[in-house]
């Protein structure tokens, strides 16, 4: 079962879908949302996830749900958790370098443009 959960997991586009219904349950639409590619081909990869029971499926009239189910990844889990983790602390510390890039220019602007005309 981790090899084949590996194996769905290796694609991007899967490892995405996995990280938002990991723990909200979602529309099927709402997943598409986030993706640049057509809602066919994110159906195709929440289908593969579903038949690897990697997902639940709830329909409620038209709309479909999906929420991962953590527990069929067994020691996987907590390494997709550390993953999201890890990704996340990185993108933390770009939006910190970017934000004083940004903060540095504006003190030199300001420095630059405060000449006092006599």
């Amino acid at each position: 079962m981790i090899t084949g959960a590996l194996e769905l997991v290796s694609q991007p586009c899967r490892l995405e879908i996995l990280r938002l219904v990991w723990l909200a349950e979602l529309s099927a639409g709402e997943i598409a949302k986030r993706f640049r590619v057509t809602f066919g081909a994110v159906s195709q990869h929440l289908a593969k996830l579903h038949r690897a029971g990697l997902v639940t499926r709830r329909r409620d009239g038209r709309t479909i749900y999906y929420r991962a189910k953590r527990d069929q990844l067994g020691p996987l889990a907590p390494a997709l958790e550390a993953l999201w983790a890890q990704q996340l602390g990185a993108l933390k510390v770009l939006a910190e370098e970017e934000q004083r890039r940004v903060d540095g220019a504006r003190g030199a602007g300001a420095t630059g443009n405060s000449k006092v005309k006599e």
